[in-house]
């Protein structure tokens, strides 16, 4: 059974950074990476948060991750960009992109940023809630290494494929839908196969196709797909949004986000970002999004997507974050070098 430790949220993303330095990356770097893991530690992300500072930290020391990359950001049209996240770490590239979108929304209606030659993006439901707060309807996709088969195919083809989407809603926090496309993000069987505990049934197959519980098994095995052959269908599109658009390798081409072995993953992304104000206006958006909200609020126990993560938040602003003790002695023991 594992044990947790709460530390302050500032004092965690500290330590994180100090972390990244110690392993071959860049002070600015580092920092991005770190607010990016906290955050996730923050919301329950864990699969996405301090689990991955250890493997982040190899990939920086071995060099399929270069720590010290600096995105290149080229503008190729009004509304689009293309990033060359240059095989660094994908966090200070959506920083730069995020930071230009929403004047580039505003002038063309719509605006859109592709990553290429990118790594783990974490959290993909972060990047457009950040553009969700500028008054922005966001979407994101992702493609990630090979984890699940095409529907009816037998070996990996296509990644976890994440997708997320976010939008404004008045004085209230972004309305933010978040989802990987296999039954579960991969980051979730890493952090069970890192406690040692099981997974649920229905969740991955083993190397030989088998259904398994077991964490490990299913790393060297295949996830499933939400809703079947539904499932499969999307990351296939993600796959082309993320991929043929951008000129980054697909996922049965990427490596391993999880060890420091074989070339960069070189995966990418593609962020978009929509000003409401284009369409049928800004007040015309605000009283239908509050109309839609309302109705969701009102009905039960139904509730907007996003609620767990706003109250996660308040608990970590008023108690600090509670994180796996074995983890934080792991990333302890590499801040110290």
């Amino acid at each position: 059974m594992s044990t947790t430790t709460i530390l302050a949220a500032a004092d965690l993303e500290a330590l994180i950074a100090r972390a990244m330095e110690a392993c071959n990356t860049s002070a600015a770097n580092a920092r991005s990476v770190a607010r990016g893991l906290t955050q996730a530690e923050i919301d329950g992300q864990k699969g996405h948060g301090l689990s991955r500072v250890a493997s982040y930290g190899a990939q920086a020391k071995s060099g399929k991750v270069d720590g010290h990359a600096v995105p290149e950001v080229r503008q190729t049209r009004p509304g689009s960009l293309l990033v060359d996240v240059r095989n660094g770490f994908a966090f200070p590239a959506f920083d730069l992109a995020i930071a230009r979108l929403p004047d580039m929304a505003r002038a063309t209606g719509i605006a859109a940023a592709g990553f290429t030659r990118s790594h783990h993006a974490g959290v993909v439901g972060h990047h457009v809630e950040k553009l969700a707060e500028a008054g922005l309807v966001a979407l994101a996709f992702g493609n990630t290494p090979k984890a699940m088969t095409p529907w009816g195919g037998r070996q990996p083809l296509y990644g976890t494929n994440p997708i997320a989407f976010g939008v404004p809603h008045g004085g209230h926090p972004p309305v933010v839908v978040d989802m990987a496309l296999s039954q579960v993000a991969r980051g979730k069987i890493l952090t069970a196969a890192q406690k040692g505990e099981a997974i649920p049934e229905g969740w991955a197959v083993d190397e030989s196709g088998r259904p398994t519980t077991d964490a490990t098994a299913a790393l060297k095995g295949s996830l499933q797909p939400i809703g079947g052959a539904k499932g499969a269908a999307l990351a296939l599109m993600v796959e082309v949004l993320a991929v043929t658009l951008t000129g980054a390798k697909f996922g049965f081409e990427a490596s391993s986000f999880f060890d420091a072995e074989g070339a960069p993953p070189g995966v990418g992304q593609f962020l978009i970002a929509i000003d409401p104000t284009a369409f049928g206006g800004a007040d015309v958006f605000n009283d239908r999004m509050a109309t839609l909200a309302s109705m969701i609020e009102g009905d039960g126990d139904a509730r907007l997507p996003g609620a767990r993560r706003i109250a996660l938040r308040e608990t970590a602003a008023r108690e600090g974050v509670s994180v796996d003790a074995k983890l934080l002695g792991e990333v302890r023991a590499l801040a110290a070098g």
